[in-house]
């Protein structure tokens, strides 16, 4: 998986902190069998800059603590789809979005959930990457789903509650 990660926080994520995200999204990538030909970003912002993009794209004007944005979501309904023969699609990754995660957020909720900081962060980042590849929480069975495919993730990588 071609992995892009930007750092828009006022005071610079740690190098440790970017090579976690980087691991665990490489090993929920293999979890779920994603192809290698895949690219994704994950930008780390801090709370005010989550709070201008989920007013903006969600309407909802507070911090939250990770927005993702799925390429195959923001397709419109009367667009073509991109056909490409299998040399083509071998060359050039399937983008499938960006996830941006609130570095604030992370922090305070696992101060609350009072487990480490490194299991917020793989939590979000891997929640963000599971909408990437279509699973959804909105209705209670793709919940179920959804949620233990995120703990498993979590508990193999060693990220445990």
């Amino acid at each position: 998986m071609d992995l892009e990660i930007y750092d828009e926080t006022t005071d610079g994520f740690p190098d440790e902190k970017v090579k976690l995200i980087r691991d665990v999204l490489e090993y929920a990538g293999q979890y779920i069998k994603l192809g290698e030909n895949t690219e994704m970003s994950v930008t780390l912002v801090n709370n005010d800059r989550i709070q201008e993009i989920n007013k903006e794209y969600r309407g909802v004007d507070r911090a939250t603590d990770v927005i993702s944005f799925a390429i195959e979501d923001s397709a419109e309904e009367d667009e073509f789809p991109i056909v490409m023969d299998d040399e083509l699609s071998e060359v050039i990754p399937e983008n499938i979005g960006d996830i941006f995660v609130s570095v604030d957020k992370v922090g305070e909720q696992a101060d609350f959930l009072e487990h480490s900081y490194d299991r917020e962060l793989g939590f979000l980042v891997v929640h963000g990457f599971l909408h990437l590849n279509g699973y959804d929480h909105m209705k209670a069975e793709d919940e179920k789903v959804m949620f233990k495919l995120q703990r498993d993730i979590l508990d193999a990588y060693g990220l445990k509650r």
